[in-house]
This record gives C-alpha cells, sequence and structure tokens, in this order.
C-alpha cells in the first residue's frame, strides 16, 4: 500500500496520539456490499449527500468526503462512495503513526513508560489520554470507534486494489507546532476544557444523532470553527488551517485522474477553496517545528541564576545567617508542596521522599522538573500492569480511576509534584528578593 509519508517507526506515543482504537475487527465494521442500484453507477454522484464535494481541476475528478469522526453513518458513506467511484487513488486524513495506531491493535503492554519520562513527554501523553478518552465517550454514544471511517476507507480501498495516499501531517509536528505558538494562559484554559468535559457526566455532555449530522453540514461546521479561530486562533491555524493546506497540497500531489479523498467535515471548505484556487503549501516548512521562544531560554536559567545569586550576595553583605535562613527557606518551602501533592496522589513513601529532596535542586535547573523524578520512582516502585495499560482510555474518564490506575496515578503524581514545586519556587524567590530589598 503506498503510504506516499516516509515511514517512520512509531514512538511509544503514537498509539495514544491516534486515540482508542480496536483495530481492524473494531465495532463499526460492516460487510462490503457493491451498488447494486444501475442509476447510481451510472451516475453515482446523484444519491451523495451535501457533505461530498465534487471538483473538477484541470481534467482531473476529486470527490471530497467530509466525515464525522463517530458517526456511523460517515463509515457507511465512505464505503459507499469508494466502490461507486473506483478512483485511481484514495486519500486519507491520516499520517503513518495515526495509520498504524488504527489499523494494528495496540500494543500497550509494551509501552516504555520510563523511555516516555525520560524523554520529557509525559505531559504529551497526559494531555492525549483525555483526548482519547473524551472521544471515546462520544464513540459509546453512537457504537463507533473514532476514526473508523478512516480506517474503513483503507479497507475498502485495499479489497478493491487501489492506491491508498496517506496525507495528513505527522501529528507530533501538529502538536509541537501548536504548542509552540499557543500563549501559556491559552493552554491553561485548554487543558481546564479538557478536563471540565471530561469529568463531566451529565446529559449535557450528550450528542443527539440530529445534532451531529447538523455539525457535518458546512454552514453550522464553519460557525464552530469560527468561535475556536476567536478564543484560540494559534491553536485554530495549527490544528485546521495548516492542515487544509497541508492535505489539499498532498491530494493536489496525488497520482491518478479520478482520486477520493477522506477528510475530516472541519477541514473540507477550506481545502476546497485551496484546491480551486491551486493554492500549493510549502510542506517542508509546515513540516518544521519552530524553536522554543529565547525569552523561555533567557528565563528558563536567568531566574536560577538570580537565585543562586542572591544567596551569594545576602551572604556576602547581611552575613552568613542570612544566608543560611533565607536557604533553608528555599529547601522548605520547595520540598514540601512537591512532597504533599505526591503525597495527596497516593505516591508511594519513597516517592514522596525523592519529591522532597528533588524540588529544591530541580527548581534551580530547567532541564528537568521535581514531576519527572517523582514520576520515574513512582514508575520504577510501582510499574503499571498490563491490564491497567489496555483500559487507562476507559478509566481516564472516571476521576477516582486517577488513584486506582497505575499509569493514571503515575500522571497524577507528575501533575501535583510539579504544581507543588512550581507554587515552592514562587514563594521562595519572593523570600529572597524580599531579604535582599
Amino acid at each position: 500500500m503506498d503510504q506516499s509519508n516516509e515511514q517512520t517507526e512509531p514512538n511509544d506515543l503514537d498509539a495514544a496520539l491516534a486515540g482508542p482504537s480496536e483495530g481492524p475487527a473494531s465495532q463499526g465494521s460492516l460487510p462490503r456490499e457493491t451498488n447494486a442500484n444501475p442509476a447510481d453507477e451510472e451516475d453515482p454522484a446523484a444519491s451523495y449527500p451535501p457533505e461530498v464535494e465534487i471538483l473538477e481541476i484541470d481534467g482531473r475528478r476529486m470527490v471530497l468526503v467530509g466525515t464525522a469522526h463517530i458517526s456511523q453513518a460517515s463509515v457507511e458513506l465512505v464505503r459507499r462512495v469508494i466502490e461507486a467511484e473506483r478512483p485511481d487513488a484514495v486519500c486519507v486524513e491520516l499520517d503513518p503513526q495515526r495509520y498504524r495506531a488504527l489499523a494494528e491493535a495496540q500494543q500497550w503492554e509494551h509501552l516504555d513508560l520510563r523511555q516516555i519520562i525520560r524523554n520529557r513527554q509525559l505531559s504529551t501523553l497526559a494531555v492525549n489520554l483525555l483526548l482519547a478518552s473524551y472521544q471515546r465517550r462520544l464513540g459509546e454514544q453512537f457504537g463507533v470507534t473514532p476514526g473508523r471511517e478512516l480506517l474503513e476507507a483503507t479497507q475498502t480501498a485495499k479489497a478493491l486494489d487501489i492506491p491508498v495516499v496517506l496525507c495528513d501531517r505527522d501529528v507530533r509536528v501538529t502538536l509541537r507546532r501548536a504548542a509552540r505558538a499557543t500563549p501559556f494562559h491559552r493552554k491553561i484554559m485548554l487543558v481546564s476544557w479538557l478536563l471540565m468535559s471530561l469529568m463531566d457526566r451529565g446529559d449535557s455532555t450528550e450528542i443527539s444523532e440530529e445534532q451531529l449530522e447538523a455539525l457535518k453540514q458546512r454552514d453550522a461546521l464553519n460557525d464552530l470553527l469560527g468561535e475556536l479561530g476567536e478564543a484560540m486562533p494559534t491553536l485554530k491555524n495549527a490544528l485546521i488551517d495548516e492542515r487544509d493546506a497541508y492535505l489539499a497540497t498532498k491530494i493536489r500531489r496525488s497520482s491518478g485522474k479520478n482520486l477520493v479523498a477522506v477528510v475530516g467535515a472541519g477541514h473540507l471548505q477550506g481545502m476546497v477553496s485551496r484546491l480551486r484556487a491551486g493554492e500549493e503549501a510549502d510542506l517542508s516548512e509546515l513540516d518544521r517545528v519552530p524553536p522554543a521562544s529565547r525569552w523561555w531560554k533567557v528565563i528558563g536559567w536567568g531566574i536560577p541564576a538570580l537565585i543562586v545569586a542572591g544567596l551569594c550576595w545576602l551572604g556576602w553583605t547581611q552575613g552568613r545567617e542570612v544566608a543560611t535562613e533565607n536557604l533553608v527557606f528555599w529547601v522548605v518551602v520547595n520540598g514540601v508542596p512537591a512532597a504533599l501533592g505526591t503525597a495527596i496522589a497516593l505516591g508511594h513513601p519513597l516517592t514522596v521522599l525523592a519529591a522532597l529532596v528533588a524540588a529544591p535542586l530541580t527548581s534551580l535547573s530547567p532541564l528537568i522538573g521535581a514531576g519527572y523524578v517523582a514520576a520515574f520512582v513512582q514508575a520504577w516502585l510501582r510499574p503499571p500492569k498490563v491490564k491497567e495499560l489496555e483500559g487507562v482510555v476507559a478509566e481516564a474518564g472516571k476521576l477516582s480511576s486517577w488513584w486506582r490506575n497505575r499509569l493514571l496515578r503515575i500522571i497524577l503524581v507528575f501533575v501535583l509534584s510539579t504544581v507543588g514545586s512550581a507554587l515552592g519556587t514562587y514563594l521562595g524567590a519572593g523570600k529572597i528578593i524580599s531579604s535582599l530589598l
């Protein structure tokens, strides 16, 4: 199968980035049947719903299918369009990593959690677990796995011996570009919204089939994306606008005169306008992850340097006792909140001790945080069991499970010890500055 993008080995986050999956035999798969309606065979487009766009550009026919990722109707529509069109190629909104995670059963038992912690990817794993759990809740309501229609597109194409082109940008690049471009306070807003949406079990989170179909309609969805753009323009740019350009360019460069492209409904109008205008994006630029701001590097190294210099200056100008008093305060005010956060997360006693000792030291280095030290110790002392890894997406939506499931508890240890250490750094720095003044 031609997957177009460069084939790279997936890392330990691939399954989490793709969201919940049950492999090729997951719920929602239906037997393939050819279209037996003669009228439809003569003019298949006559029966297509509004979410199917047909473009005739430079002698090429492009059929774009806009889907809802949790709709059984979308699964059936994708199969029907591909079987009716019999295109030269099927383009799908997937990158190689997401495709593997959807097509293959997730091997959670092979997750190298310690390596994820060493690579400082634990926060990324936590956010994607929240997203995957939220998607799972929606998918359970309609009896279809999120992203099932994309997998159906690849399976139908394979059954008909049609090449598949994976047209989406690497999901890790998308997330990193979004993170780089989104201000810190906006990130806090987004995570807060995810947490509230995840933990809210009321009727307000239920979506009817009618509401789902309304979201698939172009006008309603454009209104929704417009609101997202007003609230978080940088996030929308990385998640929607850039990928519109990326997908449209990859589809335009795909071989064949007759193409079918399966994409989320949110990308449909942006892609159609770019394809009609003949626009091509610079893919190498869209694949580039911008470096972190120089100001963050200056702040990351500058604050610890000022703290150490302040303690030395206090010892020089006000005596050893004053410097020692501030140093002890720094150690206590950093270590105790970090240890307390770890204890609230029900971390192992040795993990609590590790947080207590590490926080005063890691607060003086931007290379590693107290949360990662505590999480590593917790993972070493209480590694997750295979059963807990396999059920982590389902349990992430239950607040009590964050203390019961060992993987979720490790993440909780990381978050609460990090918050405690950050609070201690703020109070400790305030005390030293106050003494200097």
